[in-house]
């Protein structure tokens, strides 16, 4: 038994739908399902009865989330209690914002030298989490977050490039517009993992006639630049500071993609000096 198995279980439990789990969990319904099966191979119990219709739990599972919501909050403690009081602060984050992010933690470090910071990698949804809990002390993300008890603070705003092999039939134009794009392939992570993107992209297209034309989901363990080689006739969106190595960067003639990146706090924590300082490095590094 893990303890990410009993967050994707909570989450089935609050929403009554494997897809609506996944969604939150950003993880795909076909993963959220495995590891919901593997803790019933665990346990030796069925947790919810599955039609096509409706998931219901099993009186199992009525008996489990109070104990699995206790598991959860005890990591959380666990977490908290054993951290050094004000020399410490864990940032929760992806590896696409490592090089800002590492570079902002030697600024901080530099300025406070008895200063530990921690860059932790978690999933979107997972660094919300964390930093509700206390166990993060900020979260990078990109977008933003209406949640009780966090404070959203805009560090810089983010370019979308899009990126094509060097075979694509516009990859020698100056620029191109969504009209130009919309019939090739458009090649993207799946939306319950990449929400902002995917929204950015119907937003992009909500004024023209047609829409992109997706092509299939990228893997979870595939590369957008291997993809496109897979099918030299599609594009993909990405973040400006992306390798690009082996594809053309096309700039759009119209308007700009941008997506804006936030730091989340606690709204009660209390202030700290390295806090301050890491988060000035952060909106420096814009």
């Amino acid at each position: 038994m893990e303890l990410r198995q009993l967050a994707y279980f909570i989450a089935v439990c609050e929403e009554l739908s494997f897809s609506k789990a996944a969604n939150r969990c950003f993880i795909s319904q076909s993963a959220i399902s495995h590891q919901i099966a593997r803790l019933e191979r665990d346990l030796g119990v069925p947790l919810f009865e599955r039609s096509t219709r409706a998931v219901v739990p099993t009186d199992a599972t009525m008996r489990l989330l109070p104990l699995a919501k206790q598991m959860l909050s005890l990591e959380s403690a666990i977490r908290a209690t054993v951290r050094t009081t004000g020399h410490r602060i864990r940032l929760a984050a992806n590896m696409s914002f490592a090089t800002r992010s590492l570079s902002a933690i030697a600024a901080a470090r530099a300025a406070h030298p008895d200063a530990e910071i921690e860059f932790v990698i978690k999933p979107f949804r997972q660094r919300i989490t964390a930093v509700a809990d206390g166990d993060c002390d900020l979260a990078l993300i990109r977008g933003s977050v209406e949640q009780p008890g966090l404070t959203v603070e805009k560090l810089w705003v983010e370019d979308l490039v899009i990126a094509t092999t060097r075979g694509h039939p516009l990859a020698t134009r100056e620029s191109v517009t969504l009209a130009e794009l919309s019939p090739y392939p458009l090649l993207l992570p799946p939306e319950q993992e990449q929400v902002l993107l995917h929204t950015v992209i119907r937003t992009a297209f909500a004024d023209l006639p047609t829409g992109p034309t997706f092509g299939p989901p990228i893997p979870p363990d595939h590369t957008a630049t291997m993809e496109l080689i897979n099918r030299p006739d599609s594009w993909t969106l990405l973040y400006a500071d992306s390798p690009t190595e082996g594809l053309v960067v096309l700039p759009l003639a119209e308007h700009r993609l941008r997506i804006p990146v936030s730091a989340i706090v606690r709204t009660d924590a209390r202030p700290s000096p390295i806090l301050t300082t890491l988060l000035d490095n952060l909106h420096r590094s814009r």
